[in-house]
């Protein structure tokens, strides 16, 4: 799949958006007015990480246009167009969604998935990625993309997002109170040293978080894989279209949608990836003739 990240950035900006906000509302102050109340912070974390995970959730297909510069596809233009929204019609009506909308945007060979809803998800690819495929590799890809979406995965990597901000959320506070009363020696409420470690520490976490979220993306695209090789009939031309992009420059989608790309770039940060290498998923996709 491909859901590091806007969708990391997007998370972690909401986070720290909600955080914020609660502590002006007097939240913090709450959970401290008789020392470190861990029931109730358990619960408030709760609340703010998954209320942060759903917001980016239902904010994922708007953000994405937006940071893709994405065309939809609503009227097609020429018999390029007409093909591709066809396409993608025929491959969701094997899949049993509803019809998602297409999109093209400008870059080199990618493509990816999003959106909150089976019924209502967006599937976009890039001009390179057109240009350097055949249509039957094009159309492997729509198929991956697909089922992204069948499989419902933006909602499951968006509970497992909530889950790691849960204790991100958690852990920062509780970090920030012993810190608070360590160093800066507040004895009362919480001290500017606790609203300063919860954000430093709500960002820090959150970035090493991510790497749960990365590692399930990875496990994803082999399902995704499968999904195509079920979609099309056949692997081959899933195997196809990966052997041509390990031949080609990946084009970088923007931080938050590289999680629902067809690649990423490999490299030293390999525990952020959101893909598996490209030879890992040929040989799975090979091993199902």
């Amino acid at each position: 799949m491909k859901r590091i990240f806007l969708l990391i950035v997007t998370n972690i900006a909401v986070m720290v958006v909600l955080s914020i906000t609660a502590s002006l509302l007097g939240a913090d102050r709450f959970l401290a007015q008789s020392g470190l109340n861990v029931t109730a912070l358990a619960v408030f974390a709760g609340i703010m990480g998954f209320g942060g995970a759903f917001i980016s959730l239902l904010i994922s297909k708007p953000m994405a246009k937006w940071s893709t510069g994405a065309h939809v596809i609503e009227n097609p233009q020429n018999g390029d167009e007409q093909w591709l929204v066809s396409t993608v019609r025929r491959l969701a009506e094997r899949a049993g969604i509803g019809m998602p909308e297409v999109a093209i945007y400008e870059g080199e060979p990618n493509a990816f998935a999003t959106g909150a809803f089976r019924n209502s998800a967006l599937v976009a690819v890039s001009t390179g990625l057109l240009q350097s495929m055949n249509k039957e590799e094009v159309e492997a890809v729509l198929a991956h993309e697909v089922a992204h979406v069948a499989n419902g995965d933006m909602v499951t990597l968006t509970l497992i997002q909530g889950v790691v901000n849960t204790f991100v959320i958690f852990l920062a506070r509780v970090i920030g109170s012993i810190v608070d009363r360590a160093v800066f020696k507040s004895e009362r409420g919480n001290g500017p040293g606790y609203f300063i470690t919860v954000i430093v520490l709500q960002i820090v976490l959150g970035i090493l978080a991510s790497m749960i979220v990365a590692w399930f993306s990875r496990r994803r695209e082999f399902h995704a894989d499968a999904g195509s090789a079920q979609y099309l009939g056949s692997p081959s031309p899933m195997v196809n279209a990966l052997r041509r992009l390990g031949g080609v420059e990946p084009g970088q989608l923007p931080e938050a949608m590289k999680a629902f790309g067809i690649t990423d770039r490999p490299g030293w940060m390999a525990l952020f990836s959101s893909h598996p290498p490209i030879e890992a998923r040929i040989a799975a996709l090979q091993s199902r003739r």
